[in-house]
């Protein structure tokens, strides 16, 4: 009895705290609303530079929306090209090397060693030598590196990155900037905390 008790009083609460979120954000204030086809399936894009200091600090919170999001939401990071720290061409290197770790599976711990190179190492980066460099110093074959570098598999994925920056980049005008389910980007307020950021962006994914 008291068990079925439980059930009835978590039946009840869902929806009611399905109704505090859509209280909480705001469209207008929280998210916008594009004039862009929404995606079949839950998708979060993320937009950022290894050069954007807030797209390093940001890095914390991804980890936590990519573990509070349905498994059926797919998280993609989209490196972009345009940040003024330094030029278009090595920009597009940082780029295939995030596709370099993404093809060999270690996207997500690659990606924080050239975080760390550039943001707490305070090291530059002046091409594929320096990024090679970084992958070897976390363990990653340097003759893979230079095969992967090259491998229609990676410029396939370097294609569909700028794609989709191509797609959306009149919206994306700094980073980090999060666009969710292919048509709501999220709007940070400064009055929002490191919570308030992942449940709005966790929030956002389950709107059709």
């Amino acid at each position: 009895m008291k068990k079925f008790a439980l059930l009835l009083v978590m039946a009840l609460l869902i929806p009611l705290q399905a109704c505090a979120a859509d209280n909480k954000w705001k469209e207008g204030t929280h998210y916008t609303v594009l004039d862009e086809p929404a995606t079949d399936s839950p998708e979060i894009l993320e937009f950022f530079s290894y050069w954007c200091p807030h797209c390093y600090q940001f890095e914390p919170l991804v980890k936590d929306i990519k573990e509070k999001v349905g498994e059926d939401t797919k998280f993609n990071k989209i490196h972009v090209n345009f940040m003024g720290f330094t030029s278009t061409e090595i920009q597009d290197d940082a780029t295939r090397a995030m596709m370099i770790a993404r093809a060999i599976k270690q996207e997500d711990s690659l990606n924080s060693a050239i975080f760390d190179y550039i943001h707490k190492q305070r090291a530059s980066i002046t091409g594929m030598n320096d990024l090679r460099n970084v992958f070897v110093v976390n363990g990653v074959d340097k003759a893979e590196f230079d095969k992967m570098a090259s491998s229609f598999g990676v410029n396939n994925m370097m294609k569909k990155n700028n794609k989709t920056l191509d797609q959306y980049r009149e919206y994306v005008r700094g980073v980090p900037n999060f666009i969710v389910n292919g048509r709501y980007q999220a709007q940070f307020t400064s009055d929002m905390s490191k919570d308030d950021i992942v449940d709005l962006i966790v929030w956002l994914s389950n709107k059709s």
